[in-house]
């Protein structure tokens, strides 16, 4: 049951729609909007992949403004709340803030409120967790996710105080999330900046001055990480979900208990590399990270095994950097390349060793591999910065995300107390 504070009131998204015709809606089915009708110009579609993103400055595809006229019942306009209605969950959430109207397609909802309902208020509310549960327990479906229009126009309640309180919590809110957006472009920028010094230094394969080799010739061992499954206690064991963004993510770690010959085949050192071997996404196929102890408790750090669906990279360490190694499997070329060594099985796409093995990459100089090492690991430095500050706005986002919501975010004012 949703606690309402004293002075809101509950309303469910019909009531935010009001009577006005097609205020709330979803995209044209099949038939109405086709491939065949997607042109170069004209109107934009808009795309779950562009909510979630929340960019609408790119738009994938056009359909002209005679089809446009047919959907018309479809339109966003500047100002709309988009939510997706298909996906891994649903319930993505973004304000449309495109100068240029459009055409929302079939996975997306499209939500107008009537006066009385401030819309940045509106996109908080429904990214809230309590938002995210009743979205979670109207979803069906296992192999394809969705919210239905008729379940999430009834079943779904959203708690608002008066516009002006919605103005003012909007307000607070979206400052917020502003410097934590600004913090994200700078640990983008920085990440792109990273691929920027490795083509300036070592260019592509097609333009490289450096001989070609197997990937394999320059690995000590490659070897499968254990199958056991976790348990309360044991040796933290890294898996999939660990291995992000070309660094390791230790925030969800299992355990898994491991024999002692286990533990001597299996534990990770320093500048190990870590490929992921499977994943119904092709694009997560073959990303990798360096095995960076200290990241790690002082406890941990020494005994550290690896799951089944990991790949151990173990380099010659007289002739590959895992730098160097990590750059080159994120840049372009080695992820296509990473992508050919790649094999589908029940919508599963594979990658095993003599694949991994068998890759075509450049071996500059170790002195210009641990040249450009020295220059990532100042990138890294600022980027863990920016992660640092990220990590503290993200926290306070959320603590005035649920004062917000709960309706106690000005009860320092009647107190006298600083925020």
């Amino acid at each position: 049951m949703t606690v309402v504070p004293n002075g809101w009131m509950l309303y469910t998204p019909h009531d935010i729609a009001g009577l006005a015709k097609d205020a709330l809606v979803i995209g044209p089915f099949g038939s109405n909007l086709k491939m065949s009708d997607y042109c170069d110009e004209g109107v934009p579609l808009v795309f779950v992949k562009e909510i979630r993103a929340e960019d609408f400055s790119r738009p994938r595809a056009y359909v002209s403004t005679a089809k446009a006229a047919e959907l018309e019942a479809h339109q966003v306009l500047p100002g709309d709340i988009l939510i997706t209605k298909m996906g891994d969950p649903p319930g993505d959430v973004a304000l449309y803030d495109s100068d240029v109207p459009g055409i929302i397609t079939a996975d997306c909802i499209r939500l107008r409120p009537m006066a009385g309902f401030d819309r940045r208020y509106l996109v908080h509310s429904l990214r809230t967790p309590s938002a995210r549960r009743q979205i979670d327990a109207i979803t069906t479906g296992a192999a394809q996710q969705k919210v239905s229009l008729d379940r999430f126009r009834t079943r779904l309640h959203i708690s608002a105080p008066p516009l002006a309180e919605q103005k003012r919590i909007a307000a607070v809110l979206d400052a917020v999330d502003a410097l934590c957006v600004k913090r994200r472009e700078a640990i983008a920028l920085l990440e792109d900046l990273a691929q920027s010094i490795f083509l300036e230094m070592f260019g592509t394969p097609e333009n490289t001055r450096w001989p070609m080799a197997s990937f394999g010739e320059h690995v000590e061992e490659f070897r499968y990480g254990t199958s056991s499954k976790s348990a309360p206690n044991g040796n933290i064991a890294l898996r999939i979900p660990n291995v992000i963004g070309g660094a390791l993510d230790t925030s969800d770690l299992k355990r898994v208990p491991v024999t002692s010959d286990e533990l001597t085949r299996l534990r990770l050192r320093a500048g190990d590399l870590l490929f992921v071997r499977s994943n119904g996404n092709p694009d997560y196929v073959g990303r990798c990270a360096a095995f960076t102890p200290e990241v790690f408790g002082q406890d941990d750090r020494g005994d550290i095994v690896y799951a089944s669906y990991l790949i151990r990279a173990r380099l010659s360490r007289t002739s590959m950097n895992s730098t160097y190694v990590r750059a080159f499997m994120s840049s372009v070329a080695g992820r296509g390349a990473l992508r050919r060594k790649a094999k589908t099985s029940a919508g599963q796409y594979n990658l095993n060793i003599q694949g991994l093995a068998s890759m075509e990459i450049p071996i500059p100089p170790m002195v210009e591999q641990e040249r450009f090492a020295a220059v990532i690991e100042q990138v890294e430095t600022a980027k863990k910065a920016h992660r640092t500050h990220l990590a503290v706005l993200d926290e306070l986002f959320t603590s005035l995300q649920h004062r917000a919501f709960s309706g106690t975010l000005w009860d320092h004012e009647a107190t006298g107390e600083a925020a």
